[in-house]
């Protein structure tokens, strides 16, 4: 279902925001007009109690969101675009995780960004956190699904990257 509601927002956001993306607005513009629609969405399959947020970095306690990377080390984070509970629902808080790049963006980033969602997929890092579904975990993890989302504004092209369970499902393109 998960799936479903990110490709009908997206697919919305394309054909209704064509003109600011072409135009090249912001990012954080575009984040915000999808937020829009995944919202929407989520309420229309009876998803309530979940908010589509830009940038959010808060967790529990209004503490700043932490991930583990590779080496242990507790990095802070925003995602760009973010569907979830606030922790209200916190047997199902994390559902959707996005971030988004302009084509032209430094491969660096967009390598970082994908890195970032695979952390935030993961239900565990190496039995060091969890999420079990009963309390909060103490860093970010257990999104059902990540999406990067990286667009060409000068070819009205896409590229999606889906990842889960801290792996990269598949990569689709697509014009607009």
């Amino acid at each position: 279902m998960l799936e479903k509601l990110f490709e009908i927002s997206l697919a919305k956001f394309f054909e209704r925001e064509k003109k600011n993306i072409i135009n090249g607005v912001a990012e954080r513009n575009l984040c915000s007009r999808l937020g829009l629609y995944l919202e929407l969405e989520a309420e229309r399959e009876r998803l309530i109690g979940y908010y589509a947020d830009v940038e959010y970095n808060r967790k529990q306690n209004g503490e700043v969101k932490t991930i583990l990377d590779g080496d242990y080390k507790v990095i802070r984070i925003n995602c760009d675009l973010i569907l979830h509970s606030r922790g209200e629902i916190i047997s199902r808080d994390n559902l959707i995780a996005i971030e988004m790049k302009k084509v032209e963006r430094p491969e660096v980033e967009k390598f970082n960004d994908i890195n970032r969602l695979r952390a935030m997929t993961k239900k565990s890092y190496d039995n060091v956190w969890s999420f079990d579904g009963q309390t909060h975990p103490e860093h970010v993890c257990g999104y059902e699904l990540g999406y990067f989302i990286e667009i060409d504004n000068v070819n009205n092209f896409y590229k999606v990257v889906k990842i889960s369970s801290g792996e990269i499902i598949n990569s689709t393109n697509g014009v607009f």
